[in-house]
């Protein structure tokens, strides 16, 4: 989740200025660039427990120790709760998840360097404070009642705010670990395609990345869920946005959807004042009560756009949002999965002709099928897993044409081949670890805690 955004406080004096503020993103073909961001769960060594914020061994320390690495603190009410370095940040979720807001880089292989750097800095801080770091979609092992909170104040607002919207929604906050990336297009046109793109085949990640197979110590029945909780977070910002597909959508439609989408809060001279459930549209208008005759700025706006969760979110880029945390190799397979589909002409066609005449039923039913069944899930007479061959396959060859090597010779597409493995052996990452489940771990999760820590 987001803080507080950079953008200039100028107040809105008219609707235009939101679309505008969306189509300001467009760039050109060579300005691309692809923004990684990835999620993990903090544990003590020795009992498993997830750090609080506060103490020698807390998440504040392990923040404090990776300023030698040239980092920039961020305070609020005088506790370090981010870090800043050139463009990229390090932020907390709620309960501590530790998130890497990586910079906008050029290339697949810049991303995942950067991943690696990240997690050689985390690790050198996380052993002496006697802290480990793992990747998966849903923590394992601990009840949502022993997840600490962060002191964040928009925290504090949705942590009131959430369970009214749905049963899910702290779980969603305090449980959950993803991986996602932010990329660019051109004008609306390219958003457009994009955008349905990209969410047609939203589901196809959540199956390649399914990775949270474990409630509380135990298997919950599903293979991916994280997925499954944002399906009881809050309806009002979640979801498969069918008017994406509709004739005629544009950046007004979605600025649209956004107005619709009731507030959080608004920051102001430091403080998260609670908005919660009130209208974006009122607030235009200067008739929010909390704040009488007060307007927003684009900054408001630029928060409230980080407050809507659907599978896919426009801001002035897109955000890919259905893959669950992982280990290293796969925090790299994601963005090398979505710039192989929609940074090469060639594939973009082919993916769209993939998913193009795929219906709001099927649609529907391949995101809320997905999460139980993974690969496979039966669709159109054959499985999930054919359709994420043909996916990887549509990748790879746009991988190829855009022919960036690495130093030693390998192509972006190099990091496809962990995702090709499980599509192949029909069997997503969270079967995987049910089996060592079943098997060698003797019915314990506390093994993923050493098998899969970074």
């Amino acid at each position: 989740m987001s803080g507080p955004s950079a953008v200039k406080e100028e107040p809105i004096t008219r609707r235009d200025q939101l679309v505008e503020y969306i189509a300001s993103g467009g760039k050109s073909r060579d300005d691309w660039r692809i923004g990684t961001e990835h999620e993990k769960f903090g544990f003590r060594l020795d009992d498993l427990k997830p750090p609080t914020w506060e103490g020698e061994r807390g998440i504040g320390a392990l923040l404090q120790g990776l300023t030698r690495f040239g980092w920039d603190p961020v305070h609020e009410d005088g506790h370090l709760i981010a870090l800043t370095r050139g463009m990229a940040s390090v932020t907390l979720e709620p309960a501590g998840q530790l998130e890497l807001s990586g910079a906008p880089l050029p290339t697949v292989h810049d991303t995942c360097c950067e991943v690696t750097s990240h997690l050689r800095e985390v690790k050198t801080v996380a052993d002496e404070l006697n802290l480990g770091f793992l990747g998966m979609g849903f923590q394992p092992k601990w009840k949502r009642a022993e997840m600490p909170w962060m002191p964040k104040g928009r925290y504090a607002i949705m942590q009131r705010y959430m369970p009214l919207r749905g049963g899910l929604g702290l779980d969603m906050m305090t449980r959950t670990c993803t991986v996602q990336v932010n990329l660019d297009f051109a004008n609306e046109a390219d958003m457009v395609k994009k955008f349905r793109v990209s969410l047609a085949l939203q589901p196809i990640a959540t199956a390649l990345f399914a990775d949270s197979p474990f409630t509380e110590g135990k298997p919950n029945g599903v293979l991916s869920f994280r997925s499954n909780v944002w399906t009881d977070t809050d309806p009002d910002r979640t979801g498969m946005l069918d008017f994406v597909f509709e004739d005629g959508f544009s950046y007004e439609r979605y600025v649209d959807y956004l107005l619709d989408v009731p507030m959080y809060f608004s920051y102001r001279d430091g403080k998260y004042i609670d908005l919660a459930g009130q209208s974006f549209r009122r607030f235009l208008d200067g008739k929010l009560d909390d704040l009488p005759g007060a307007v927003p700025t684009l900054k408001d706006w630029a928060d409230h756009m980080t407050t809507a969760f659907p599978e896919v979110r426009l801001k002035k880029f897109l955000e890919m949002r259905g893959a669950d945390g992982g280990p290293w190799n796969r925090l790299c397979a994601l963005p090398a999965f979505w710039v192989g589909l929609l940074y090469d002409d060639a594939a973009l066609d082919a993916a769209w002709d993939l998913v193009k005449d795929f219906s709001l039923t099927e649609r529907h039913a391949l995101r809320d099928g997905v999460p139980k069944h993974g690969f496979k899930l039966p669709f159109r007479g054959a499985t999930v897993r054919e359709l994420a061959i043909e996916a990887l396959k549509i990748s790879g060859q746009g991988l190829a044409r855009r022919a960036v090597f690495n130093s030693g010779g390998a192509s972006e597409a190099v990091f496809l081949e962990p995702l090709i493995e499980f599509a192949e052996a029909n069997q997503t990452p969270a079967e995987r670890k049910l089996e060592l489940f079943r098997t060698t771990w003797g019915g314990s999760v506390d093994p993923v805690f050493k098998e899969f820590a970074y």
